[in-house]
């Protein structure tokens, strides 16, 4: 099977069985992540409460943990959440939104990755870095580093936890092991639409419902995520139009637009 056939595989699979993808994510996304799931084809529902975290997870099919509008009610739904979410065995995709800007922020995200041990970590450059330097230098949650910055630091995780780290950027990088999968797809103007960052954590978790595999299901969703933004930057005017077909795009997507455009390279 080639990589284009690969990641045109989960996409007809997110579109035949709809996974329900629970989002405890941020007020500024949750329009676009949840428009960003339904269009590619899954079903998502952004459940925040703690009186309902933990049964919405019991009946969803991946789990996403975003720390973008951090609250200690919303610490408390995640940690009940990725309980349940964990007893089930459905994967948990951890974005450790700004960890590095403040230490509440950094001490929440290495609290919710030691206590339960997400199946992918998906963040900037400086988000991974500062789970293992404990560095502050986030700027608000845009990175001040390069994704092949944080190659050591990724690794690091993956030594020690266990977890996937996929770390956007000009070229994607995702760690599961000792091979590094890198993906070139996407467009200069993405970074200039708040929330695209937090939607690839989304697609992400539905790629990780579908794909045991986890490092696989972290390199397809970013490569869908960058075709998606290649697509829709060639007609946009600018960052407004930029969002409105991206979600087009993802809903339009076919086989050939992945086998043509598909830029994903594995080594070390």
């Amino acid at each position: 099977m080639t990589p284009a056939e690969a990641v045109w595989g989960d996409v007809e699979r997110i579109r035949a069985t709809r996974p329900l993808v629970h989002n405890i994510t941020n007020y500024v996304v949750m329009n676009l992540t949840a428009n960003a799931l339904l269009a590619l084809g899954a079903s998502p529902v952004m459940a925040h409460a703690a009186d309902e975290a933990a049964d919405m997870a019991k009946i969803a099919q991946a789990l996403v943990l975003n720390l973008g509008t951090l609250s200690r009610p919303w610490i408390e739904a995640m940690q009940l959440a990725a309980a349940a979410a964990r007893a089930r065995g459905i994967p948990i995709v951890l974005d450790p939104v700004g960890a590095g800007a403040t230490r509440f922020r950094t001490a929440s995200a290495l609290n919710l990755l030691q206590s339960f041990r997400p199946s992918i970590v998906r963040g900037n450059a400086s988000e991974i870095r500062a789970l293992t330097l404990a560095e502050r230098v986030t700027k608000g949650v845009d990175s001040r580093h390069d994704s092949a910055d944080a190659l050591d630091a990724a690794r690091e995780l993956h030594d020690v936890y266990g977890v996937v780290v996929s770390i956007s950027g000009p070229v994607d990088i995702i760690v599961g092991g000792p091979r590094v999968l890198r993906v070139s797809n996407g467009h200069p103007l993405m970074p200039r639409v708040t929330g695209l960052g937090c939607t690839a954590t989304a697609l992400t978790a539905a790629f990780a419902a579908v794909n045991p595999s986890l490092p696989a299901a972290a390199a397809h969703a970013m490569a869908v995520m960058g075709i998606a933004g290649e697509m829709a930057a060639e007609g946009a005017a600018g960052p407004a139009s930029l969002e409105v077909r991206f979600i087009d795009a993802l809903y339009a997507l076919t086989e050939d637009d992945v086998r043509s455009r598909l830029r994903l390279e594995e080594g070390e």
